[in-house]
């Protein structure tokens, strides 16, 4: 183990490096990891920590997973991209895979969870005008109060988060903003016929885990299908197995319109996304109205199939559901003055911290991460914990130590 001294220095040379030449756009830990396997990271000094964020969720396989990273090495060495300009001998094989595995007609390939979003979006309205027949420009998409769907301007147009809008626009219309939760908001917004389209978080996950009420999602679905208006779920950080079912909407046994999912389709390796949809929305969209340079690419198909597979042959939904009872269990039997709520489904969860100081969840998380775990505040009072779907209960156990004792240090 090296010296403080040592330690100290070597954490400041990466931190320094990173304030001086990158973008001031995130405000992380301080703390510098550069290995990870299964549950745990270990930082430069060689500290080991249990990752309690799972990159928001995208590595609910565990870091570094023997079978995705092979699948990795071995596309690796054959071929990574040919744009769509050419076929690939694994596209076709990932479609199949994937669409028989959620069971829907098509799959729309993308690389990150907004260009998703983003593709969900032009889908709906697209298919709002060549099906529904909604007059030009007048397609309206209804979203929820406390979104989170990504940060580009056309996504944050739609965001009530003031931080994500100040000083970006002018913004995008056509975006319909009411109460999460609220059925009664939701069945009043759906008289508009010009609606082709609801999105919805199944569990608002940036909001601080928010968990509607049961039976929400299935009223939602059911108001939609009566309105002729699709059901956008974007399951990029509540899907693949992280809320103790392979997609959170299978708790009321729904099936979206439109599926998002990204994340941990990739298990944590890059940037892999992907849009699901029947023929009569997916086909509306022609050669050159929608696409990605890398979207498909051979390496992304070829790693997306080996991290579905584990999730499937592991049991990681079972695991996540066990397990999730087991950790929100022993948080609850805590009775520290400090939470005021523990909230969540699966291996998604938050506590919400009852304190006059206002960084009080800051401040909890670096005494967390001096005491062997990283976890992060979301809106200030909330803290997510949602680790890798491989976790035991032992681990669990180990863990809700180290939550207590940073709670009584603090």
């Amino acid at each position: 183990m090296p010296s403080s001294k040592t330690a100290v220095s070597k954490s400041h040379f990466y931190l320094e490096k990173e304030e001086r030449y990158g973008a001031h756009n995130y405000h992380p830990l301080p703390v510098v990891l550069t290995k990870g396997e299964g549950v745990f990271v270990w930082d430069v000094e060689g500290q080991r920590y249990f990752d309690f964020l799972s990159g928001y969720s995208a590595i609910n396989q565990g870091h570094c997973h023997p079978k995705i990273i092979q699948a990795l090495i071995e596309q690796a060495s054959k071929i990574t991209l040919t744009s769509r300009a050419f076929h690939s001998d694994l596209l076709g094989e990932y479609a199949e895979f994937i669409t028989r595995y959620f069971g829907y007609d098509k799959v729309l390939p993308m690389n990150t969870g907004v260009e998703a979003v983003e593709t969900a979006l032009k889908l709906a309205r697209r298919w709002g005008y060549e099906v529904k027949g909604v007059h030009k420009n007048k397609a309206k998409i209804i979203v929820c109060e406390n979104n989170f769907h990504g940060r580009t301007i056309n996504v944050i147009s739609f965001s009530s988060d003031p931080d994500s809008k100040k000083n970006f626009g002018p913004f995008n219309t056509g975006y319909e903003l009411i109460p999460y939760n609220d059925i009664t908001a939701l069945e009043t917004a759906l008289q508009d016929k010009d609606v082709v389209a609801f999105l919805v978080e199944p569990i608002q996950g940036e909001a601080g885990v928010v968990v509607p009420d049961d039976g929400y999602l299935a009223k939602a679905a059911a108001l939609c299908k009566a309105a002729n208006v699709l059901l956008l779920a974007d399951e990029i950080q509540t899907g693949l197995a992280r809320t103790g079912k392979m997609l959170a909407c299978d708790y009321e046994n729904i099936r979206p319109d439109i599926l998002i999912l990204g994340k941990a389709l990739s298990g944590g390796t890059m940037p892999v996304s992907a849009v699901l949809a029947d023929d009569e929305i997916m086909l509306t969209i022609k050669p050159g109205d929608h696409g990605s340079t890398y979207g498909g690419n051979p390496l992304a198909c070829k790693i997306a199939i080996a991290s579905l597979q584990v999730l499937k042959e592991e049991g990681m939904a079972e695991n996540a559901y066990t397990q999730g009872i087991y950790l929100r269990e022993q948080l609850n039997a805590l009775e520290h003055e400090n939470i005021s709520l523990v909230r969540g489904k699966g291996l998604l969860n938050a506590i919400v911290i009852k304190h006059e100081d206002k960084n009080a969840a800051w401040d909890i998380c670096i005494r967390l991460k001096e005491c062997g775990l990283l976890a992060k505040p979301t809106h200030g009072d909330k803290i997510r914990f949602a680790p890798p779907l491989i976790i035991t209960q032992d681990q669990v156990t180990e863990c809700v130590s180290i939550i207590k004792h940073s709670l009584e240090s603090f």
